[in-house]
C-alpha cells in the first residue's frame, strides 16, 4: 500500500542502477533481506481480489444473510474505497475487521455516510455481533490463501537466499494473519526469521517505525538490511530514509488493484530489478 501515486516519468533513478548495478550492490554490506508481500512474493491480481472478495460474498449471505450477493460486493468496494481515503494520508493501515462492520451494517439497513462524512463505527457495530465478523474476517483471510497462488519459485529461491542472509517480510497488509497463513501454507515460513505487518506495527510503510520494528525482530542494524518492494514511495523511498539499502521491482504492480506509486526523483534505489529471480545474482556472497 502507498500514500499515493508518485511522478512516473522518472527514468533517471532507474537507468542509473543498471550500469555497473550488479558489481555496485555485490559491494554492499548486508547481512538481511526484507520482502513486500503484494506484488513482490506474490503476484496479486485484479481476478485474484476479485475472486477473493466473491467467494466471501457467497459464503457471508449463506451464513448471514438474506442478502444479495452483487449487494455485498458493492459496499465492500465502497467501504474499501473509503478507508484508503481516510487511513492511508495518515500513515494508518485499513481495518479489515472495520470494513466487515460498515458492510453488514450497510446490508442491515444502516445507511452509509456520504463520501465527506464519518461513519459512526459505534452504530454501525450494534448490526452485527463480534462472531459474526469475526467469522467474516476469517472467511476473507482463508480466501485469499486458498485462491491466490503462491509462485512455485519463491520457495527454493528463499531457501538458498536464507543460507546468507536472514530473511523477513515486511509489509502493509491489513490482515497479519493471511500473510502468516500463507507463508505457512507456501511452507516460506522456515526460511523467515521475521515477519513484520503494517497490521501489528500500527503503521504502514514508508513510515520509519515499520523499518524500525523490522530491524528489532531481524537482529540486523538497519543499515546492513536491504528491502525489496514493488512500490516506489512504501519500499524504496521508506527504506532509503530509514537508513536502509533498496531494490525496486519495477512495473510488478500491472493488472493489480493493490496501490502503489511510482518512481520520483527523491532517492535512487541501490538495485533495479525485472523479475524477483534477479536478486540472487546481484546480492553479495
Amino acid at each position: 500500500m502507498s500514500v499515493g501515486r508518485a511522478a512516473s516519468g522518472a527514468a533517471s533513478p532507474i537507468s542509473r542502477r543498471r550500469a555497473g548495478g550488479r558489481r555496485a550492490a555485490a559491494q554492499l554490506d548486508i547481512a538481511a533481506v526484507t520482502f513486500d508481500f503484494g506484488n513482490t512474493l506474490v503476484p496479486v491480481h485484479r481476478e485474484h481480489l476479485q475472486a477473493v472478495v466473491e467467494r466471501t460474498a457467497r459464503e457471508v449471505a449463506e451464513r448471514l444473510g438474506p442478502f444479495r450477493v452483487d449487494a455485498f460486493l458493492d459496499a465492500w468496494r465502497e467501504e474499501r474505497e473509503r478507508q484508503f481515503a481516510e487511513d492511508v494520508p495518515e500513515l494508518r493501515e485499513v481495518d479489515v475487521e472495520q470494513r466487515v462492520t460498515r458492510v453488514l451494517a450497510r446490508l442491515r439497513g444502516m445507511a452509509a455516510p456520504s463520501p465527506t462524512e464519518r461513519w459512526d463505527d459505534i452504530a454501525a457495530g450494534r448490526h452485527s455481533t463480534d462472531a459474526e465478523r469475526t467469522d467474516v474476517v476469517r472467511a476473507y483471510s482463508q480466501a485469499f490463501v486458498e485462491l491466490v497462488p503462491a509462485p512455485t519459485d519463491v520457495g527454493p529461491l528463499l531457501e538458498r537466499l536464507a543460507g546468507r542472509f536472514r530473511l523477513g517480510v515486511l509489509s502493509n497488509w491489513p490482515l497479519a494473519s493471511t500473510i502468516d497463513r500463507f507463508v505457512e501454507a507456501a511452507g516460506w515460513d522456515r526460511h523467515l526469521a521475521a515477519v513484520v505487518v503494517s497490521q501489528r506495527v500500527g503503521t504502514i510503510k514508508p513510515d520509519g517505525a515499520i523499518f524500525d520494528a523490522a530491524a528489532r525482530a531481524l537482529g540486523v542494524p538497519g543499515p546492513r538490511i536491504l528491502h525489496v518492494g514493488d512500490d516506489w514511495i512504501a519500499d524504496v523511498v521508506g527504506a532509503k530514509r530509514a537508513g536502509w539499502h533498496a531494490a525496486y521491482l519495477r512495473d510488478a504492480q500491472d493488472g493489480s488493484p493493490l496501490p502503489g506509486s511510482r518512481p520520483d526523483r527523491s532517492v535512487r534505489a541501490d538495485i533495479v530489478l525485472h523479475r524477483l529471480s534477479e536478486i540472487e545474482g546481484v546480492l553479495p556472497r
